[in-house]
């Protein structure tokens, strides 16, 4: 069995997926867009599109996060540091809000408009 190492995860070859979809999933896993996957492998960033969807059609998932988690669960890639990676599943599970990213609700400004005579 062949490994890739990508930052701080570790993807196996040989378990359904080519080697460049492999890697590109890896660094979606490690939260990079489609550009920055791109400009690291010096591609074009719709390369790297059709390759993850090939990816996610052959796992059977129609999104980037579900097709890390399929992978992560078929045991295709897996965290480099199991501590971090168990510290984030527990915090999905308690469903804490400071994790979570808000938006803040934009504000909307009013013009107030004097008439003068």
């Amino acid at each position: 069995m062949y490994e890739i190492i990508s930052g701080a995860w570790k993807g196996h070859l040989g378990r359904g997926l080519a080697q460049k979809e492999l890697q590109y999933l890896l660094g979606t896993a490690q939260g990079m867009t489609a550009k920055e996957i791109a400009r690291r492998f010096e591609v074009a960033a719709c390369t790297v599109a059709k390759r993850l969807s090939c990816a996610m059609f052959k796992l059977g998932v129609t999104r980037q996060t579900a097709a890390v988690a399929e992978e992560m669960r078929r045991q295709i890639i897996s965290p480099v540091c199991f501590a971090l990676a168990a510290m984030i599943a527990m915090h999905a599970i308690i469903g804490d809000d400071a994790m979570r990213r808000d938006r803040r609700i934009p504000e909307r400004r009013t013009a107030q408009v004097r008439v003068l005579r």
